[in-house]
């Protein structure tokens, strides 16, 4: 629930920041689980002697005041959005940090990278609300019925900005929510205040120089629901849509689209003019969007425990893939994904069923985990999805928490560390993500020996707020798989494709972030028929 409603991202941000705050595509089912049976005589995996990865370290407490924010690299990243421009990448993100070390100093803070490892933090984008976030909301409670009166000093939440290319221009669309209650001073009365999502735009985001284009969307009610709760467990939801969490595209016929929401209702697409990025008109709730992604009964269910949109169309399949941040967000969040063939929908899981009409979302793409040897990541979505425009490789972005608790680390779990890691495609057209943080490992010719040894071995299975561990697997000589899962396997050197347990794969070199000494490794990834990521890690 980060942005669950400005109501209750309101709460889980405070709670949490004023404290602090390889590779394998696969198709079939996962294997059954045994004791280990053979130990196998491992083949070292080929390491370049010249390759120094990333050493910065996943705690970064110790830097996370301000005055160290040039060492933060990655550190302090939450829900980020990446877009090149010349010869580095831009990224933008919520105002989040540990100890609320970002607190006075601008919003919607920014980073560049040339290599997508090393990261420049830069400052903010922003430097206060614009005033006509003020002047939109004061009017309309003015015309609400009964009128409420202004408010003269509303409260302020940045959340989750969007920075896309669109001809000559970047726009930024980004979020600013009210956290006031609508009526009185009791959020457990009353819902608080809209949301809006605003337009900015610059020539070049080198220069930082935004012009802001004022209101795109913000929350409105459709009057299903009263702006009165019935205590703090009434969750109706009084705003249709919830203004946050935007994602633009633009299709292959040259429409453009805002895609978001959070929570309430789902998530909402809403057809732009090109010309202003903005909605044609804002006459009736009607011209807020239609709804292409919801969680459980949609027609009645105004709590959805679903948010953070992101939407790409990939030429090679032809599909659009919407990406969506599950589950409240300190511990238990994860990210599906789903597809369609048009952009409005029906978007559908990897069995077929609409997520437009309410199914669950499958396949999942990331999940809290821990491989060996750390504590693991959990809080694990609200991605960015985006595409390096001369590779044409795919990358995911998105922050990771360390779990509560976490010995030697006061409120361990509002550790945010930015995660990037390369994106692969399934023989049928889904998206899998790789099992290790991209660290740039240079490519190397992997043999059906290098396979051969001790790996860990993790299925995303969905549990609420619970980590997926990793279990020890031995692949072995005679083909067999042992160990925490047993089966057998096979390897395509050509094509750099692991047959694990029936399950067609991908192998990459990779970079081991758990290691005490860090090194190169092999890792895979993929998904079971059911659409549960499988990730492969070799240990040696």
């Amino acid at each position: 629930m980060k942005k669950a409603t400005a109501f209750v991202k309101n709460i889980i941000h405070l709670g949490l920041f004023i404290l602090i705050i390889t590779m394998v595509s696969c198709s079939k089912d996962e294997p059954t689980t045994t004791d280990p049976t053979t130990t196998p005589t491992p083949t070292p995996t080929p390491t370049p002697s010249t390759f120094a990865g990333p050493t910065y370290p996943d705690n970064y407490t110790v830097n996370a005041s301000w005055g160290n924010r040039l060492q933060w690299n990655l550190a302090n990243v939450h829900d980020p959005s990446v877009e090149k421009s010349g010869e580095y990448y831009y990224m933008y993100q919520t105002d989040a940090s540990y100890g609320n070390a970002h607190e006075g100093n601008g919003h919607f803070f920014y980073r560049r990278s040339k290599d997508l490892i090393n990261w420049e933090f830069m400052g903010a984008a922003m430097t206060q609300a614009p005033a006509w976030v003020k002047d939109s909301l004061n009017n309309k409670r003015a015309r609400m019925n009964p009128a409420l009166p202004a408010i003269t000093n509303p409260s302020y939440g940045f959340w989750a900005p969007c920075v896309r290319k669109v001809g000559n221009v970047y726009r930024m669309y980004y979020s600013i929510v009210v956290t006031n209650p609508i009526v009185g001073t009791d959020t457990n009365t009353s819902w608080t205040e809209r949301a809006f999502i605003g337009l900015a735009e610059t020539s070049d985001l080198a220069s930082n120089n935004w012009t802001d284009k004022g209101m795109v969307v913000c929350s409105e009610p459709d009057g299903a629901k009263s702006y009165v709760r019935n205590g703090g467990n009434d969750w109706g939801a009084y705003f249709k849509f919830n203004a946050i969490d935007p994602s633009f595209i633009e299709t292959p016929e040259g429409e453009q689209y805002l895609v978001y929401g959070s929570w309430h209702s789902g998530i909402a697409a809403v057809k732009l003019n090109p010309t202003t990025g903005k909605p044609y008109q804002l006459k009736t709730i009607d011209d807020y969007g239609v709804r292409i992604a919801g969680r459980g009964n949609v027609n009645t269910n105004r709590w959805q425990a679903l948010e953070g949109p992101e939407i790409i169309y990939n030429p090679d399949t032809q599909y659009y893939y919407l990406f969506l941040a599950y589950d409240e967000l300190s511990v238990a969040y994860n990210t599906r994904v789903a597809r369609s063939k048009s952009i409005l929908g029906p978007y559908v899981t990897i069995s077929g069923q609409s997520v437009t009409t309410g199914a669950e979302t499958w396949p999942i793409v990331t999940h809290p985990y821990a491989f060996n040897n750390h504590t693991g990541w959990v809080g694990f979505a609200h991605c960015a999805v985006f595409q390096d425009p001369t590779s044409k490789q795919w990358y995911y972005a998105s922050q990771a928490r360390l779990p509560e608790g976490v010995a030697g680390i006061a409120v361990s779990n509002a550790v945010m560390m930015g995660h990037v890691r390369e994106i692969e495609w399934t023989p049928d057209g889904w998206p899998v993500v790789a099992p290790e943080r991209y660290a740039g490992v240079p490519k190397t010719s992997i043999t059906e020996a290098n396979i051969i040894g001790t790996w860990e071995f993790i299925t995303m299975n969905y549990q609420y707020k619970t980590m997926q561990k990793a279990v020890t697997v031995y692949m072995t000589a005679d083909k067999k798989v042992s160990g925490g899962v047993t089966g057998t396997w096979a390897y395509d050197s050509s094509t750099k494709i692991l047959t694990f347990n029936g399950n067609k794969c991908i192998v990459k070199d990779a970079w081991d972030w758990e290691a005490s000494t860090r090194k190169v490794t092999l890792t895979f990834t993929g998904l079971n028929s059911g659409g549960q990521s499988l990730w492969g890690k070799k240990s040696n």
